[in-house]
This record gives C-alpha cells, sequence and structure tokens, in this order.
C-alpha cells in the first residue's frame, strides 16, 4: 500500500513539475492554458481518474498560483 502512495505522490509531482513547466515558457496565457489543460486530460484519461471540467479548472488555477 505505501508503493501505491509514494507512485501517486511521484505521479502528481511529475504533473505538477511539468504544468509549472510549462507556465514559466515564454507563450500567451491562452495558449498556455490550453496546453496545461489537454496534459491534465491525457494524465487523467490515462490512469482512468474521473474529474469533471470544474475539478480540472481548480487544478489548473491551484497550479498557476503555485507558479507564481
Amino acid at each position: 500500500m505505501k508503493g501505491l502512495g509514494f507512485l501517486g505522490s511521484f505521479l502528481g509531482g511529475a504533473l505538477a513539475g511539468a504544468a509549472i513547466g510549462i507556465l514559466m515558457a515564454p507563450a500567451k496565457g491562452s495558449t498556455t492554458r490550453e496546453k496545461i489543460t489537454g496534459t491534465v486530460d491525457e494524465f487523467l484519461k490515462k490512469h482512468n481518474i474521473k474529474l469533471n471540467r470544474k475539478d480540472v479548472g481548480d487544478l489548473i488555477d491551484d497550479l498557476e498560483e503555485a507558479a507564481e
């Protein structure tokens, strides 16, 4: 069970790191948000995690705030 928690933490950290890296790249804000949304959607589908659009939007907002 500890291994699963570690794996989840690792994947979450990798996703957050990728999102922050995208946020720091010099691109328009709307383009960056589209990239992040696409990346999060792909990650959720790959790992069969079900979130609604509002939850994904909230996650992206949290990542943007963390990057500032």
